[in-house]
């Protein structure tokens, strides 16, 4: 009779071992995302994206410079400083990926979201590789032709991963609006919860008003960074112009780890 081959003790032992280490780099992983120590520098790649393969989207991002986003960084430390919290951002402005990254997947359902954001995690892993560091957060400019593309879908950030993709307009004039959305997407990859109405775009009182105590309450003069919009009364509301018009309120401030709840 043959003997059954058992398998070694000994490989059992090391792949429960191997098993062990992956969850505690992931878990280590989520846990870092979820707490971010702000007083270490924090390193953001932008990769622009010709977002619907136009010559003139083409033309704008050939421009494109570091130089052009250290509004956002201003902005962010100034806002903090009311919290005192001090923040250090830098930016690395990568080549233009010339491959899309994946579609948000049409369905809702769990199995499809969770397939997607595999496929993210991977395509941004691949970019990442060009630069030789791993940057505290990812986030890819997607650029339409405001002649062609009127209105744009909603950018999306994920904060487990450190990652984005992030919608604008291929306009000089549209820059300083572009810089809100950029700002606005950097903190839901912190934390940051959306202050607006989902299914109207309106700003939520008192969470998302520029100045919630203000009295009369409308028009609100300024935006939170997280609602983006202006409100002018209860039913209507228009996009901040520049940063002048945005402020970062308190329960963004907790939600960032800027404030302590």
């Amino acid at each position: 009779m043959k003997k059954t081959k058992q398998k070694s003790p000994n490989w059992k032992t090391l792949r429960i071992g191997i098993l062990l280490f992956v969850l505690i780099v992931v878990v280590k992983g989520v846990w870092q995302d979820n707490n971010q120590d702000w007083r270490k520098p924090i390193f953001v790649a932008l990769y622009p994206i010709n977002g619907d393969q136009t010559a003139h989207s083409q033309n704008y991002i050939a421009k494109l410079k570091e130089q052009d986003y250290l509004p956002i960084v201003g902005y962010l430390q100034s806002e903090a400083e009311n919290y005192q919290q001090p923040v250090q951002f830098y930016f690395k402005l990568g080549q233009e990926v010339k491959v899309l990254p994946p579609a948000l997947p049409e369905g809702k359902s769990v199995f499809s979201v969770m397939l997607w954001s595999l496929k993210f995690r991977y395509y941004t892993w691949q970019q990442q590789q060009e630069l030789g560091i791993k940057p505290n957060l990812t986030l890819f400019l997607k650029y339409y032709d405001p002649a062609v593309q009127r209105e744009l879908k909603h950018s999306t950030a994920l904060q487990n991963g450190r990652m984005g993709i992030v919608n604008l307009f291929a306009s000089d004039k549209q820059n300083a609006q572009n810089q809100i959305v950029i700002a606005h997407e950097m903190l839901h990859a912190f934390g940051a919860t959306d202050k607006y109405d989902l299914s109207t775009g309106q700003p939520i009182y008192p969470q998302g008003y520029g100045d919630p105590q203000q009295s009369p309450r409308y028009p609100q003069k300024t935006a939170e960074l997280m609602a983006g919009q202006i409100a002018l009364s209860e039913q209507k509301s228009k996009m901040a112009e520049s940063f002048r018009q945005v402020v970062i309120n308190t329960d963004t401030a907790k939600e960032v780890g800027w404030l302590k709840p």
